[in-house]
């Protein structure tokens, strides 16, 4: 509704134009007065109160019409406003109707979906229910089968001391391949004759080596069955609780320890016992290598990189398995991480063709499989992820046993597959912030055995070993450049712990991630020399230690603001570097865009010696 009141009509304009034209009017008669024959004609020109008044209505009434036409214009242009924002209005609240009817379907289906899987899980567990039935009747009828198992105990512990005996004794004819045929022979008589018994009890594997002595044994405890290597076994209790001590190694390691506490465990926990390298004559392992770095975008241009390799003294490559994204369409991961099959990068077999294509051509091929940071592996398995109030990251747990067995198969596939050399794992750790999350107070790692940080990667490299080996494919890992101080990470990672166990140590001691200081980068000589003595100095400490070949700076630094071009000089001085220090493995490229301008740029810096 219009108010008058807003219509604005100024009375002190109309009353001023009245008297004007009064004045007027008065100053003609003075005029006319003075000309008598002229006086009475104009009289009449004499305005009365009566006739200003009549003015002052006909303008008030002139501008009231204005004001009022102009306000019956405002409200019909704020009428047409409104219903234009009406009609908006509702096309907007239909389009909502149509959503929510969309979302109560998709709610309806869910709840269908729930309903149904409802009734197979009542299913199942009613089939459940009757074969526990089943079973508690079978068990009535049993206890004289316990009894006779009581029987075969002592029949085993018998049979073992045999077994140890015949070992024994065929220790000192280790030399004589006859000694070794006739102990393999006895052993196998002696298994044969009783295997009804090994059959129930599950307390000896009947594999035996090359050698005649057995390879692993399978061990039962209560109703948990498993397989042990016999190198990770002694003959008596007391020799298991010795601390291996030879040459002092022990002692070397067990009072390290940072100048505050890391939370990643304590180097006395861990194991420094010498473990023999593998050397498998299908597959000799690549001593000193130069090598370049794949990303799994790039395999699509493969005979690229093998052009630009070829006659220079590039002889490797490691090439993307899984770094945040899997490189192919794996079965492995189709079973444990739907999530990280359904996102690869390239199909099953045109990246097998592409390895295939580099091997061909005479390089040694690393596939490089990043480990514990995967958040397709997360996403599917929140259960095995950190927990952390300082951190939303979904980071697998290194204490996780299915993130170990998703990624050791999934090695162990490429390495059967892809035919592979080296299998290397990256990000084998806790990650980076772990100090931050274990002190924030509010972080569950998952650890569901009770064992440090460092135990837990080092556990996880012997199973990971273990089971690599097995194909006939040799093992490395890459740590931080960190790991070659004297104290065991934050992050869980301890240089000879690792080193000791795996075939090739790869550190990453980029020339732009010590410090900010310029002098790191703009002197890649020194920086990597002055690192390459402390590295070289952990190798010393442990009995078995791997192969160290280091990644260096292959792109221009430093990374968050180029002005250093890392060209075939800056290359060749990293590698001198290292090699001065007593680093002597060979590098490997780290640029992440595995960016082809920049390999020509550096290939020279290789030599073929």
């Amino acid at each position: 509704m219009i108010k008058i009141s807003e219509m604005e009509i100024d009375y002190q304009e109309l009353w001023a134009d009245a008297i004007g034209k009064f004045i007027e009017v008065e100053s003609e008669e003075k005029e006319e007065q003075n000309n008598d024959s002229s006086y009475i004609s104009n009289a009449s020109k004499k305005i009365s109160s009566s006739s200003l008044r009549t003015m002052i209505k006909e303008k008030s009434k002139e501008k009231l019409n204005t004001s009022y036409m102009k306000t019956i214009k405002e409200k019909d242009d704020l009428i047409e406003k409104m219903r234009k924002q009406s009609t908006i209005d509702k096309q907007k609240l239909e389009e909502t109707l149509h959503k929510i009817d969309e979302f109560d379907m998709i709610v309806r289906t869910k709840e269908q979906e729930i309903r149904n899987m409802e009734r197979r899980y009542e299913k199942e567990i009613e089939q459940y229910k009757n074969e526990i039935r089943q079973y508690k009747e079978k068990e009535k009828n049993n206890s004289c089968i316990r009894e006779e198992n009581e029987k075969l105990k002592k029949d085993i512990e018998i049979l073992t001391k045999k077994i140890d005996e015949l070992r024994e004794n065929g220790k000192g004819e280790n030399d004589t391949s006859e000694a070794k045929k006739k102990l393999k022979e006895e052993v196998d008589k002696l298994l044969k004759a009783n295997s009804d018994n090994l059959t129930l009890i599950d307390k000896i594997k009947k594999e035996i080596d090359d050698n005649g002595f057995v390879n692993m044994y399978k061990i039962k405890i209560d109703d948990i069955s498993g397989w042990v290597y016999s190198k990770y076994l002694v003959d008596t209790l007391e020799e298991a609780k010795e601390v291996y001590n030879e040459n002092g190694v022990y002692d070397t390691h067990k009072d390290r320890k940072y100048s505050r506490e890391l939370y990643g465990g304590k180097a006395s926990s861990l194991d420094y016992y010498p473990y023999n390298k593998p050397n498998f004559n299908d597959n000799k392992l690549l001593e000193k290598a130069n090598a370049i770095y794949l990303n799994g975008s790039v395999i699509k241009n493969v005979d690229t990189y093998i052009d630009l390799a070829k006659n220079t003294g590039i002889n490797a490559m490691v090439v993307d398995i899984k770094d945040g994204v899997l490189a192919y369409d794996s079965n492995v991961a189709r079973e444990y991480s739907p999530t990280a099959y359904k996102n690869a990068i390239n199909s099953f077999s045109d990246y097998q063709n592409a390895i295939k294509k580099i091997k061909d051509a005479g390089f040694y091929v690393i596939g490089r499989i990043v480990v514990f940071n995967d958040s397709h592996y997360g996403k599917d398995h929140p259960e095995d992820c950190i927990v952390s109030s300082s951190s939303s990251r979904l980071w697998p747990s290194a204490y996780s046993r299915g993130a170990w067995e998703y990624n050791v198969n999934l090695a162990l596939e490429a390495a059967r597959e892809m035919k592979f050399n080296e299998i290397q794992f990256d990000y084998v750790r806790f990650p980076e912030d772990a100090y931050k999350m274990s002190t924030s107070g509010g972080t569950d790692f998952k650890n569901k055995y009770d064992e440090e940080k460092a135990e837990a990667i080092q556990n996880f490299l012997f199973y990971a070993a273990d089971q690599i080996h097995k194909a006939n494919v040799y093992f490395s890992v890459d740590v931080f450049g960190e790991c070659s101080n004297t104290y065991v990470t934050a992050y869980g990672q301890y240089w000879p712990a690792i080193s000791n166990i795996v075939d090739v140590i790869s550190a990453m001691p980029y020339t732009d991630h010590f410090d900010n200081n310029p002098v790191r980068w703009n002197n890649p000589y020194q920086t990597m020399n002055n690192w390459g003595k402390t590295a070289a100095a952990r190798q010393k400490e442990i009995p078995t230690p791997a192969i160290a070949r280091t990644w260096i700076t292959a792109y221009d630094t430093p990374h968050w603001n180029p002005t250093v071009v890392y060209d075939a000089s800056k290359i060749a001085d990293q590698i001198r570097g290292l090699n001065d220090a007593g680093l002597n493995g060979g590098v490997m490229t780290w640029n992440v865009r595995s960016s082809v301008n920049k390999y020509n740029q550096i290939k020279s810096a290789f030599t073929n010696d």
